[in-house]
């Protein structure tokens, strides 16, 4: 969880304004805090927080992301006082207020069915299909289904998914009935202790598609979508949890493969209706080309976008905050040598204890920095119920291969200490 200081405004009073949307959990509010102190930009944090703790934590604008509407009138009656120049949201979570709030406000924003289509992968799939776009072919069923009786009708293999969690939680490959009946229930526990209603939430079941996943990072300006990065993920991620662990750039798939993953993002964009700010979005690639697996209209999450730098030592969040505020682009072309990000895999459910290795996998070469984000004594929680990693290594090299394998190495050095959970008798 974020420390306080985090939340406390600088700037100098006619500096240009931003609000920046964010749970109190991010990995990322550093990073844009960073940008915008580069920027000179006054910042006001609006954090989706209870108002007793806001007041404790100095937090100026608590708001109920879940609340839309009140949320979006809080921020109304704060921008009266002095306006914004920009809403920017950090996590999935404040999407769809921020597109809200922006048109309410008369900012640049994404329409908001366009957000509200990039969180729930139904409306997303409906839309992308509508439009021509690669896809896979999809159905939706109520969760108070009998998972038996679907299971006679869909084909295999197929992916069982949630419509709105996100981080792959929840996300299971069934081969076979019997696979799938299990990975059915194992979704309805998930969406249940979430607080999810029986009575009225659907889940989704896809063909599964082959082939390698790549990520492309991307700025939309005005519905023109530019690339910033195309994200190698060399651990296959066949199932039956959908975990990620390394994405390395720059990609090593060809020219014209990269040319197709960056034209069937564009088309996906438009098909839901993002049209300016960051997209984040995972595409298969096999010998049919490119198919979207999902497009979100925010950027990469974790700290993975740490290992990516524009021209003279500009960050991916100083480009989001100088898109959002109409302030010069000097380059949108990525600089240095290739690098890579772990995200350290959760192994098992549990409670994690020590943690080895840290300096032997630092001084692996080619490694930049390993970070732990979770604190010993924390319970860790492992896929398809958890969305969460230990931590992250980073690398740079001369090329892709190189940084992977440091990042392969460095991982091999670290030793995990999980104790398992004690239930104790009620």
């Amino acid at each position: 969880m974020q420390t306080p200081d985090l939340y406390t405004c600088f700037g100098e009073i006619n500096a240009m304004r931003l609000l920046l949307l964010m749970t109190p959990n991010t990995y990322r509010a550093q990073a844009f805090v960073e940008a915008a102190r580069r920027l000179d930009v006054e910042v006001v944090r609006g954090v989706d927080l209870p108002p007793a703790i806001a007041a404790e934590w100095n937090v100026p604008l608590a708001l109920d992301f879940a609340n839309t509407q009140a949320a979006t009138q809080a921020i109304i009656e704060y921008a009266a006082k002095r306006p914004f120049d920009a809403i920017v949201p950090v996590d999935d979570g404040a999407t769809l207020l921020a597109a809200r709030a922006a048109a309410a406000l008369g900012l640049p924003h994404n329409p908001p069915e366009a957000a509200e289509a990039a969180r729930d992968k139904g409306i997303m799939r409906a839309l992308m299909s509508a439009a021509g776009v690669p896809c896979p072919v999809f159905r939706r069923f109520p969760l108070a289904s009998d998972p038996a009786e679907i299971a006679r009708q869909v084909e295999y293999p197929c992916v069982v998914k949630p419509l709105r969690l996100s981080g792959s939680r929840g996300v299971i490959r069934a081969n076979v009935p019997t696979e799938f009946v299990a990975a059915f229930e194992r979704l309805k526990r998930i969406l249940l202790g979430d607080g999810f209603p029986l009575a009225s939430t659907d889940i989704l079941v896809e063909d599964f598609i082959p082939g390698v996943e790549v990520a492309l990072e991307g700025l939309l300006t005005d519905g023109e979508l530019h690339t910033l990065a195309i994200f190698d993920k060399p651990d296959p991620l066949d199932g039956p949890f959908f975990e990620e662990t390394i994405y390395v750039t720059p990609s090593r798939l060809s020219d014209e493969q990269q040319a197709a993953v960056s034209g069937c993002v564009a088309a996906a964009a438009k098909s839901i209706g993002l049209r300016d700010g960051p997209t984040h979005a995972e595409v298969r690639v096999n010998e049919h080309g490119p198919w979207m697996v999902e497009i979100a209209g925010r950027s990469i999450g974790g700290l993975c976008s740490t290992i990516l730098e524009f021209g003279a030592q500009m960050s991916l969040e100083e480009i989001i905050l100088r898109n959002a505020l109409s302030l010069p682009l000097p380059t949108l072309d990525r600089s240095g040598p290739a690098a890579g990000v772990m995200m350290i895999p959760i192994p098992r459910t549990g409670v994690l204890g020590k943690v080895e290795g840290i300096e032997r996998a630092c001084a692996v070469p080619h490694i930049t920095g390993v970070d732990i984000s979770i604190k010993p004594h924390t319970q860790v929680i492992a896929l398809p119920e958890g969305n969460s990693y230990l931590g992250f290594i980073f690398a740079r090299a001369d090329d892709p291969a190189t940084a992977e394998a440091a990042l392969r190495a460095a991982h091999a050095e670290l030793r995990f200490e999980i104790r398992p959970l004690i239930m104790l008798a009620g």
